[in-house]
C-alpha cells in the first residue's frame, strides 16, 4: 500500500540520518494482557477478552507498542525489518511497533507504551474535556470499540460507533448500537468529527479517516504516524 511505502521512505531516511543502516536488531514480541494493560477496573476491554494482542518492538532500548488481531515475533536486522512484506495485519503490526519504538528513539514521538491499571479508567474520565475544549459540544463518529471512553462520551455527546468485532456490531452498549463496517462513510457523514482507534493504521484503513474533517486518533499504536504528519492524538496516560 501507498501509504506504509510512505512510512518506511521516512524510516529509512531517519536511519540512514543516524548512519544506523548497519545497526543491528528490531525486535517485537506479543505481551500477555496483564503486561499490556495491568489490572484495569473493568474486564470488557477487546484485549482482556481475547481479540487483540498488544506487539511490542524494542529498537536501542527504545519501546513502541500496536495492537493486532495477528500476533507474532520478529527480530531481524533495520534491513529485514524494512523489507516487510506488509500484506496483512500481523506484519502490519509488527512494523508499526518498530516505527513507534523508531521514532521515539529519535525523539519524535511520545506516548508509545500503554496506559496500565487505573489510567484507562481515568484517561475516559478526561475525553469529554478535550473533545468539548477543542472541538465543543460535537456528533462524534467513533471508529473502534473502547468501552470505557464510549461510556463517557455517550453521556455527553451524540455518538455513533462503528466497530469490526463482529460479537459487538448489532448489539446495544450504553445505549448505543454498536454499527459495522458497512456503515462507515454514513457514520464519518453523520459526525462533526471523527475519533478513531490508532489501530486503523495497523489494519490498513486509516486512509478512510484522512482529509475529510476533523480527526483525534486515540491509544499508543498510532503514536508515531500521528507525530509524523501532524494529527490529533488522545493519549494522555501514555507512558
Amino acid at each position: 500500500m501507498d501509504y506504509y511505502k510512505t512510512l518506511k521512505d521516512e524510516l529509512t531516511g531517519m536511519l540512514r540520518q543516524a548512519e544506523s543502516e548497519t545497526i543491528k536488531v528490531v525486535s517485537a514480541r506479543p505481551l500477555s494482557p496483564e503486561e499490556a494493560i495491568g489490572k484495569p477496573d473493568r474486564q470488557d476491554y477487546p484485549i482482556l477478552k481475547g481479540k487483540e494482542v498488544m506487539i511490542e518492538a524494542d529498537f536501542r532500548g527504545s519501546k513502541g507498542q500496536a495492537f493486532t488481531d495477528i500476533p507474532g515475533n520478529f527480530e531481524g536486522s533495520v534491513s529485514d525489518f524494512l523489507d516487510l512484506d506488509l500484506n496483512n495485519n500481523g506484519s502490519r503490526s509488527i512494523f508499526i511497533a518498530g516505527f513507534n519504538a523508531v521514532m521515539r528513539y529519535f525523539g519524535r514521538t511520545s506516548g508509545t507504551i500503554h496506559c496500565k491499571d487505573k489510567d484507562p479508567k481515568a484517561c475516559a474520565e478526561q475525553l469529554p474535556e478535550f473533545i468539548e475544549k477543542n472541538f465543543g459540544k460535537v456528533k462524534i463518529a467513533f471508529i473502534g470499540f473502547q468501552p470505557s471512553m464510549i461510556e463517557k462520551l455517550s453521556e455527553s455527546f451524540g455518538l455513533r460507533v462503528v466497530d469490526l468485532d463482529k460479537d459487538n456490531i448489532g448489539q446495544k452498549k450504553f445505549g448505543l448500537l454498536i454499527e459495522g463496517p458497512e456503515k462507515t462513510e454514513e457514520v464519518i457523514e453523520w459526525g462533526d468529527i471523527i475519533f478513531a482507534t490508532g489501530t486503523t493504521c495497523v489494519n490498513g484503513t486509516i486512509t478512510k479517516f484522512l482529509n475529510k474533517k476533523s480527526v483525534v486518533f486515540y491509544g499508543i499504536s498510532a503514536s508515531g504516524v500521528v507525530a509524523l504528519h501532524g494529527y490529533k492524538r488522545f493519549c494522555p496516560f501514555g507512558k
